[in-house]
């Protein structure tokens, strides 16, 4: 029986590396249509909240949190 050298692998660029690192720009979220399907941390007492005000208006949570993103985005604040 021989035995064989493993192949020699370049090291990956620093791009590469960036990219594939936790927060780098590589997207990971899932293709749901149109749309990229995230996720989102939040304190209990502010998911509350909002569910209560997506009850109150007849949204859903995903509704009224993209429209919140929305909202915000669109008035330039942050």
């Amino acid at each position: 029986m021989t035995i064989n050298r493993r192949a020699k692998v370049a090291p990956p660029t620093a791009e590469a590396f960036v990219v594939g690192a936790p927060d780098g720009t590589q997207r990971k979220g899932v293709r749901r249509g149109r749309k990229e399907q995230i996720t989102l941390t939040i304190t209990p007492d502010l998911l509350a909240r909002v569910d209560e005000l997506a009850t109150r208006t007849g949204q859903s949570r995903a509704a009224l949190i993209n429209l919140a993103i929305y909202r915000v985005v669109e008035a330039g604040i942050g």
